[in-house]
Order: structure tokens, then sequence, then C-alpha cells
């Protein structure tokens, strides 16, 4: 009987790994979050797909610049819109889970050109599943510049990302 426990100790051991993989960032790393959404009608008659890249260099552990492309389709490709983004974020190492709070400003442009300057805060947050592979979620609120900030709305993500 004692002899069929002594296998279970390595397997537990194995399952532990990921727990103590050096998941951190440190200056001088990069970093590359890909995400997707779409939906449609009931009918399939209608949908509205998008996509959005991200790609980000540590000045420090902390300090991170990035640049943000999105670009968004609908009704078979006659509304359009996207928007590109220089993005500024402050990150609290807690090991594994990497916080972070930051701005973002960029130009965004839609079909039938409702083109507008555009800057916002974010706060998210990266969860490593190992040592290079990360969750992120972030959450925002986004306006015009040239309108104020009563004239924003809250923006959401959830992206798959890797650092390099």
């Amino acid at each position: 009987m004692l002899r069929k426990v002594y296998w279970i100790v390595p397997a537990l051991a194995l399952f532990l790994l990921p727990a103590i993989a050096r998941a951190q960032f440190e200056q001088g790393n990069w970093e590359l979050t890909l995400a997707g959404q779409g939906s449609n009608d009931q009918d399939f008659r209608t949908y509205q797909a998008s996509l959005q890249g991200s790609l980000g260099y540590f000045l420090t552990k902390e300090f991170e610049v990035g640049v943000r492309q999105q670009i968004s389709w609908a009704d078979g490709g006659s509304a359009w819109g996207g928007s590109t983004r220089g993005a500024l974020d402050y990150h609290f190492d807690f090991d594994r889970l990497w916080p972070f709070v930051g701005l973002s400003a960029g130009y965004s442009y839609n079909e039938p050109g409702d083109d507008q300057w555009v800057g916002g805060f974010e706060l998210g947050v990266k969860y490593f599943l190992n040592s290079t592979t990360f969750i992120e979620g972030v959450a925002g609120y986004d306006f015009a510049l040239c309108q104020g900030l009563d004239q924003g709305g809250f923006i959401y993500s959830l992206a798959l990302g890797v650092k390099f």
C-alpha cells in the first residue's frame, strides 16, 4: 500500500512547477498581445468583428510604453473603424499577477468619416500562465480630446500576450 503512494509525490511536484516559474517583466523586455471579438444577430444577417494588437517595451521593470492598433468591421464590411494609440503604463509586481494603471492617446478613424483625436485612462491586470505567456484584462475610459471628459465611453478588452 505504501509503495502506491510514492508516485503521487513526484506527480504533485510537477503541478507546482508553474507556480514557481519566474513570471516577471524586466527592463528591456518586449510584449505582444492579441485579442479578437465578434457578434451577430440571431439570423446571421448583420455582424460585427474586431481585432486588436499591441506591442510594448519596458523602459524599467515598472514602466511600459507601447503602441496599440484596433480595427473593426460591421455589416459585411460596409462600416469599418479603427484606432492607433500610444500608451504609457505603470505596473505593480505581485509575482504572477501584474496590475497596472496608465494613459493612452491616439487617433480614431471610422467610416463614414467620424475621425478624431482620443485619449483616456486605463487600468488592467496581467496574469502569467507560465514564464512567458499571460492573459491581460483591461478596462478604460476614452474620450474625444476636443469634446472633453463628459463625452467619453468605457472600453474593455481581454487578450493573450507573450513577453520576449
